[in-house]
């Protein structure tokens, strides 16, 4: 790192420089236990250039959730093309993010484990990408409703209900991913997409599950019933 002390280059490049080495040290050390000494060693630049860019740790910390906030985003977004069926559309969008969080697991462990569990603002910055992918899948699920079924509409709270169904399974199957060794982002994909396109399709098709009647009594309660032995005349 020693020669990168010394080369001059623009500001954006090098705190660009300084961001990499954040979020690989927020991601595996985690947000208390990473140092702004290490940070700026890994970086290859001194202690005061670090604070003289990003002012603070809380700052850069901050820095380094919207940067990779916006990249998970704008992956998710490129990889789906609107041209594609519906069922391709949102498996081509699970696979962006799902590869772009197996290949950027510092950045993944800084959006999904350290920014919410170290309070405001830092849970805000989360919560704001979160919203931009639930509503983008929202999104995706009107049109393929439009597309699919004669009626084209679909309850608003239940596209949101799904979509935010759908963005917390893919949050979790991630982590769940690049924990396990051998699971590939394609398989990642896969797994989520059997699991909602099987509810999705038939909802698409007019064809939702619906609970059973409520008026109608439960296996439970009449087996219970049948167990209770019936009283002849005499007993007590």
């Amino acid at each position: 790192m020693g020669a990168v002390k010394n080369k001059r280059m623009p500001r954006a490049v090098r705190e660009q420089q300084m961001l990499d080495a954040a979020v690989r040290t927020f991601g595996q050390r985690g947000y208390r236990a990473a140092s702004m000494d290490e940070i700026a060693e890994l970086a290859g630049v001194s202690k005061p250039l670090v604070y003289l860019y990003l002012n603070s740790k809380e700052d850069l910390f901050t820095a380094c959730i919207r940067r990779e906030a916006k990249a998970l985003t704008d992956a998710v977004r490129a990889g789906v093309r609107p041209e594609l069926p519906a069922d391709r559309r949102l498996w081509e969008g699970l696979r962006a993010f799902f590869t772009h969080t197996a290949e950027n697991p510092d950045g993944w462990s800084v959006l999904h484990l350290q920014a919410r569990t170290h309070g405001e603002p830092f849970a805000a910055e989360v919560f704001a990408m979160r919203e931009e992918l639930v509503r983008f899948v929202t999104q995706l699920i009107v049109v393929a409703a439009r597309e699919a079924h004669r009626d084209p509409s679909l309850p608003a709270r239940e596209v949101a209900g799904l979509a935010e169904a759908l963005v917390g399974a893919a949050e979790s199957m991630a982590a769940w991913a690049n924990a396990t060794p051998g699971v590939s982002a394609r398989q990642a994909a896969a797994t989520l997409m059997n699991f909602a396109w099987a509810g999705l399709g038939t909802l698409m098709q007019g064809r939702p599950w619906s609970p059973p009647n409520a008026a109608i009594p439960s296996q439970t309660a009449t087996e219970s019933a049948a167990a209770i032995p019936s009283r002849t005349a005499g007993e007590v």
